[in-house]
C-alpha cells in the first residue's frame, strides 16, 4: 500500500492540471472506489470547475476545486494518479477521469480497494474529516509529549502494529514501520508498554527522520533508496541485514496481520 512518499508522489501527477477547468467527468459508475458516494455525484460535483490547489496528509490525498469543491482521495493498495494526452483511451481500471483543455488527470484502481468521496461547502472550507486529522509525522503538531501520550496509551500493542496506527503516526506504512524499528535496533514485537522513555523519545525523533528520508529520495521521482536502509533487503526471504559488519539473515513472520522483517542480531 502506498505510504507517505509515495502518496506524495502520486499527489504531484496532477500538478499539470493546476489552473484547468474541467471539462468532462468520465467515471466507472459500478466501480468500488464510488462505494461512498454516487459516481452521478462526483460528475456533477466537478463538471465545470477549477482545479486550484492539492495536499496530501498521510496515506489520504485533496484536491482542491472552485467554488468549495473538495476532492478526497485513498489510492488502497493499488491505486495511482497519472496525466494523460487528450488523445489517451481509458482503460478498465481508470475509474476516474478529469478531461481539462489537452490533459486527461486520471485515478486508476485494478483492485479497487482505493476510495473517493466529493464535499462542497458554500464558505469554502475543508470539510470536517479533513480538518480533524491527527499530526502529520512532520507537522509542528507531532511533539515529543503527542507522541509519548499516544504510545503509552496501547501498552500490550507490539511496536511496529502501533507505528501502523494512523491515528497516531499517519502515513506511517509496513516499510516505514520495520525501518523505523530495525534503525533504532528495536525489535518489532516489543509491547509499547515495555519501552523506555528514552526508547519512546527515539522512535519521536527516527518517525520523523525516515519520514523526512522517504519523502527527499522517493516523492519527487520515485528514486531507489540506497542499500544502507532495510527497505532493499526486506521485501523477499534471503535478504541480509544491511548495516555495517552484520550481514545476518532477516528474518521475517506475521504480526497481528501485517508481514515483518527485522534483524535478529541488530533487533536482539
Amino acid at each position: 500500500m502506498p505510504e507517505l512518499a509515495e502518496v506524495e508522489y502520486f499527489r504531484k501527477q496532477w500538478d499539470p492540471g493546476l489552473g484547468g477547468k474541467v471539462e468532462t467527468v468520465l467515471t466507472h459508475p459500478k466501480a468500488r472506489i464510488f462505494r461512498d458516494i454516487p459516481a452521478a455525484a462526483v460528475r456533477k460535483g466537478l463538471q465545470g470547475r477549477t482545479l486550484e490547489r492539492s495536499s496530501t496528509h498521510g496515506k489520504q490525498m485533496m484536491f482542491e476545486f472552485s467554488d468549495g469543491a473538495w476532492l478526497g482521495l485513498h489510492l488502497g493498495m493499488t491505486g495511482k494518479l497519472f496525466t494523460a494526452d487528450a488523445g489517451y483511451e481509458p482503460v478498465k481500471s481508470d475509474h476516474l477521469v478529469l478531461v481539462s483543455g489537452k490533459r486527461q488527470l486520471v485515478f486508476s484502481d485494478y483492485r479497487m480497494f482505493g476510495k473517493l468521496t466529493l464535499d462542497v461547502s458554500e464558505d469554502g472550507s475543508s470539510p470536517d474529516w479533513w480538518a480533524n486529522l491527527p499530526p502529520r509525522t512532520l507537522d509542528r503538531g507531532f511533539t515529543k509529549k503527542y507522541h509519548a501520550v499516544f504510545v503509552r496509551r496501547f501498552p500490550r500493542t507490539p511496536i511496529k502494529t502501533l507505528l501502523l496506527d494512523q491515528r497516531g503516526f499517519p502515513g506511517i506504512g509496513n516499510w516505514m514501520a520495520d525501518e523505523i524499528c530495525w534503525r533504532l535496533q528495536i525489535p518489532p514485537q516489543t509491547p509499547s508498554g515495555k519501552l523506555s522513555n528514552e526508547q519512546v523519545d527515539a522512535i519521536w525523533k527516527m518517525t520523523r527522520q525516515v519520514s523526512r528520508d522517504a519523502i527527499r529520495v522517493i516523492a519527487d521521482d520515485w528514486s531507489k533508496p540506497p542499500n544502507s536502509w532495510l527497505f532493499n533487503h526486506r521485501w523477499k526471504d534471503g535478504g541480509t541485514c544491511p548495516r555495517r559488519g552484520c550481514k545476518t539473515d532477516l528474518q521475517r513472520a506475521d504480526l497481528r496481520g501485517r508481514t515483518t522483517c527485522w534483524c535478529p542480531i541488530c533487533q536482539r
